[in-house]
């Protein structure tokens, strides 16, 4: 943490204090059941959020209190998790490296997050029986569907294959529907002031951009400011495809990703 400043390095020491003590029991309300542990979580995701400064706006409505759904995401950054994760309980679905990754892993698995190994073929349907239990719990489940993260200016195409797998996974409870819930992450810049490309491609993290860095970063930033734009929700079963909802969705993100940019959201 060379270079930050002392008001910055508080912070972080902050925030690794705070996770050392959520820790125990988090671990502890696990052993409850999968609807436990939640409220650790958020506790732990709002610290982040407060250490960093992140300031959050919402936009359109989000699921109900208690209301399950898949929440089918862009994905930005490492960030996205905390600002997701400090606004409502829920589990992310995200690819097996991270299982390994060091503390970012561990940390995963007590958000009970969903590994998915993509090297094997079975791992789709392992996935999706997952996911489609904790549908049928009421559960809400992040799917950050476009794969991997973006460069933080625009919106790549969305894949459909776990949504068809959620819902095949439900298929033997009558036909089921899944409900979608869209939602576009736009970090539009930093202490109220708008960003333009450069600053949104600044808050990104993708490619080879390493964690330590990043994060020296948006300590030093003090205050990062983003936006959440909730869709219209999705019915997708019996007379919508996962490819139509699929596509439904990426429009309802990428319309609300070019409202953030332009501001015309706060009009």
């Amino acid at each position: 943490m060379n270079g930050l400043r002392p008001g910055a390095m508080l912070r972080m020491a902050l925030i690794c204090l705070g996770t050392l003590v959520l820790i125990p029991p988090q671990l502890i309300s696990m052993r409850l059941g999968p609807r436990h542990g939640f409220l650790f979580t958020r506790l732990f995701h709002r610290l982040v959020c407060r250490g960093l400064g992140v300031r959050t706006v919402i936009r359109g409505t989000p699921p109900g209190r208690g209301e399950g759904g898949l929440i089918v995401s862009n994905h930005v950054s490492w960030l996205d998790i905390p600002v997701l994760g400090a606004v409502r309980p829920l589990s992310f679905v995200a690819k097996a490296e991270v299982e390994t990754w060091p503390v970012i892993g561990w940390l995963s698995k007590l958000q009970r997050t969903v590994f998915i190994d993509r090297m094997r073929r079975s791992a789709t349907a392992d996935v999706a029986a997952e996911m489609g239990q904790r549908l049928s719990n009421g559960q809400a489940v992040v799917l950050f569907a476009e794969g991997t993260t973006g460069d933080g200016t625009r919106v790549l195409p969305l894949r459909s294959s776990l949504l068809g797998a959620a819902h095949q996974a439900l298929r033997g409870e009558g036909e089921a529907e899944i409900t979608i819930y869209p939602l576009c992450i736009t970090y539009t810049g930093f202490y109220g002031l708008r960003g333009g490309r450069s600053e949104r491609a600044a808050l990104a993290w993708h490619g080879d951009t390493e964690l330590g860095p990043h994060l020296r970063a948006l300590l030093a930033a003090g205050a990062v400011d983003v936006e959440l734009a909730w869709g219209e929700p999705i019915r997708m079963g019996r007379k919508l495809s996962r490819k139509e909802a699929t596509r439904l969705a990426e429009i309802a993100i990428r319309r609300a990703r070019q409202e953030a940019v332009t501001g015309r959201s706060r009009a």
